[in-house]
């Protein structure tokens, strides 16, 4: 038997119009399938906490009914599950949204669960905390934690699917578990089967990131040219029971999948390919192997596993002073020099006005905006035809009013001078920082919570 799980967001903020190719695609297959929505990242699970501060009826993923509105009927018609991170920080909020988008679309009978757990703000003290490999910042000594969230795993997915829900909601679990839960659920794999949940596990991390896989992070023209870039397709993965894979698209939507787009995302953000810990498995990709079938079709098989780790990482944001942002154009005939005499005047401006504490960056956006460091020290040798630069300062305080009173002072730049200036935008806001550690893995217990009336699969 195979099941065919389809990605319909790589991050908060994709493509909304992304998942009606890949419904139509799964409404095609003869067999169990799902849909998985990865939205979550660190930071945008510290702003949703933020927003759910404010406001607490808020806090899930913003595009939630852009998202869900083209499919959500046909998936619920079709017996195709959904699985999402879009709860954030209020699962709960995100699945009131869409038992209302559901019974607007004639489906009032949806099966939803909500899955918790992951949120251990209240437990900071209680919790047997471990640094993460290069995290030096004790737990006890950050202050104004706005987030701390565990990396669930797939178990509690598979629980509420088992339960009949059609639409699993999470807040934090590791992105692959998406993938893994209804391969598990369907395929019946067991808890300790390595090989197969590190195939699972590795299907989830090759479509978790949508169109990294389909051509749309890997086209660089003229290097490696990508077809249809406004039009990719997100990715679909068959699995079989014993692990074997395809990596594949909607027929007719841009983009393309070989082996090289494949091989991409198998080492993105793994740090070490023979153990890429996950909280479901280990997985050892050393004997990993990549073959193109046919277009757009392409075999992963090889991939071995290790027993899931004894602790979880987890996610702390917390609130660390503030930042700031300004920037102002120069363009035209010696613009690069009035930029760079603008970034000068603005450093010594900051020097006589401001505590020596202030952090701060400059950066000549055409020239230095990627390559210098905070030095500087390339951009002073840089003397070429540019003609549009754009001078941006970076900094940051403990002190609102300090990081307010710099960017003024680029603003200032306009009838200060040098000539031409023009544009200038300004942007403050608390800096949000993250630090990451291990809990032990008793000390996290899921639940599941089912809303409206029980599926049948």
């Amino acid at each position: 038997m195979t099941v065919v799980v389809g990605c319909g967001a790589g991050f908060s903020g994709d493509r909304t119009d992304a998942a009606r190719p890949l419904v139509d695609a799964l409404m095609s297959y003869d067999a169990p399938r799902a849909l998985m929505f990865e939205t979550l990242g660190e930071r945008t699970l510290a702003a949703a906490q933020l927003r759910r501060i404010k406001d607490p009826d808020s806090g899930d993923e913003p595009l939630l009914e852009e998202f869900l509105s083209p499919v959500l009927s046909d998936c619920l018609a079709n017996h195709i599950t959904i699985l999402g991170n879009f709860g954030a920080a209020n699962p709960t909020a995100a699945c009131r949204r869409i038992q209302q988008l559901a019974q607007r679309l004639g489906h009032s009978q949806a099966c939803l669960a909500t899955i918790h757990g992951d949120d251990v703000r209240d437990r900071l003290h209680a919790l047997d905390w471990q640094a993460w490999e290069g995290e030096k910042r004790s737990i006890s000594a950050l202050e104004q934690v706005v987030a701390a969230n565990v990396y669930l795993g797939a178990d509690a997915l598979i629980e509420a699917m088992a339960q009949g829900a059609q639409v699993v909601i999470t807040g934090r679990v590791a992105d692959p578990s998406l993938a893994l839960a209804p391969l598990c659920y369907y395929h019946s794999w067991a808890g300790d089967d390595w090989d197969k949940l590190a195939a699972g596990a590795l299907a989830g991390h090759l479509i978790e990131c949508g169109t990294q896989v389909t051509g749309g992070y890997f086209a660089d023209p003229g290097v490696k040219e990508v077809p249809g870039m406004a039009s990719l397709g997100y990715p679909l993965v068959e699995v079989e029971r014993n692990g074997r894979l395809v990596v594949t698209k909607p027929p007719g939507t841009g983009g393309l999948v070989t082996e090289q787009t494949v091989k991409e995302q198998l080492l993105y953000e793994i740090h070490n390919p023979s153990a890429y810990i996950t909280p479901d498995v280990v997985i050892d990709l050393e004997h990993v192997r990549v073959r193109q079938l046919a277009k757009d079709r392409v075999e992963v098989t090889g991939v071995r596993g290790k027993p899931a780790p004894d602790r979880l990482k987890t996610t702390v944001s917390f609130l660390d002073g503030y930042q700031g942002e300004a920037e102002i154009s120069y363009a035209g005939p010696n613009a690069f020099a009035r930029a760079n005499l603008a970034r000068e005047t603005l450093r010594q401006r900051l020097a006589l006005r401001c505590p020596a504490n202030l952090r701060a960056r400059f950066d000549l956006i055409g020239i230095s905006s990627v390559f210098d460091g905070d030095s500087q020290l390339t951009a002073q040798t840089l003397q070429d035809a540019a003609n549009d630069i754009r001078l941006r300062l970076a900094v940051e305080h403990a002190d609102k009013s300090v990081v307010e009173l710099a960017t003024q002072e680029l603003l200032a730049l306009y009838c200060c001078g040098p000539a031409g200036g023009g544009g200038v935008r300004r942007h403050h806001t608390q800096r949000l920082k993250t630090a990451s550690y291990l809990v032990p893995r008793q000390q996290v217990a899921p639940t599941v919570t089912l809303h409206g009336e029980e599926g049948n699969e």
